[in-house]
C-alpha cells in the first residue's frame, strides 16, 4: 500500500530544494536587469526556508504518528501542508511576478499571513499532543 503522506513529503522536499536553487542562481542573476529586487529575492528565500522547515516538520509528524495515535498529528500535518501552499506559494508568486509580467498576482499579498497562521496552528497541535499524551 502506498503511503500518500510520505510521497507528498518527498515531492515537497524536492520542490523546496529545486526552488532554493532557482532563487540562489537564476533569480539573483536577474537583479541586474531590474526585473527583480534584492528584497524580492530575499522574500523568495524566506518562502523556500519555511517550505523546507515545514516539510521536515511534516516528516517528523509522520514519524511521530508511528508512536502516537492522535488527531492532533493529523491536524498538524494538514496545517503544515496548507501553510506551505499559502505562505511559501504566495511568496514565490509575489516575489517573481515582475519577471513574468504578472502584476495582477499582487492580490496574493493577504494570503501570506494566513499561511503563517496555519504554520502556527500546526505547531500548537503538536503542543496539544504533548499536553494530551499519557507518555
Amino acid at each position: 500500500m502506498k503511503d500518500k503522506k510520505l510521497i507528498t513529503i518527498g515531492v515537497l522536499g524536492s520542490i523546496a530544494v529545486a526552488l532554493g536553487a532557482l532563487g540562489a542562481h537564476f533569480l539573483k542573476s536577474k537583479i541586474e536587469t531590474g526585473l527583480i529586487t534584492i528584497d524580492q529575492v530575499n522574500g523568495f528565500d524566506t518562502g523556500v526556508k519555511y517550505h523546507i522547515y515545514h516539510t521536515i516538520a511534516m516528516l517528523t509528524v509522520l514519524l511521530l504518528s508511528k508512536n502516537y495515535s492522535s488527531k492532533y498529528l493529523n491536524w498538524a500535518y494538514n496545517c503544515f501542508l496548507t501553510g506551505i501552499v499559502l505562505f511559501s506559494g504566495s511568496l514565490y508568486f509575489l516575489c517573481t511576478r515582475h519577471l513574468f509580467h504578472a502584476d495582477w498576482l499582487s492580490f496574493l499579498g493577504p494570503i501570506t499571513p494566513i499561511g503563517g497562521i496555519f504554520f502556527i496552528a500546526g505547531w500548537l497541535f503538536i503542543a496539544m499532543l504533548g499536553v494530551s499524551s499519557k507518555k
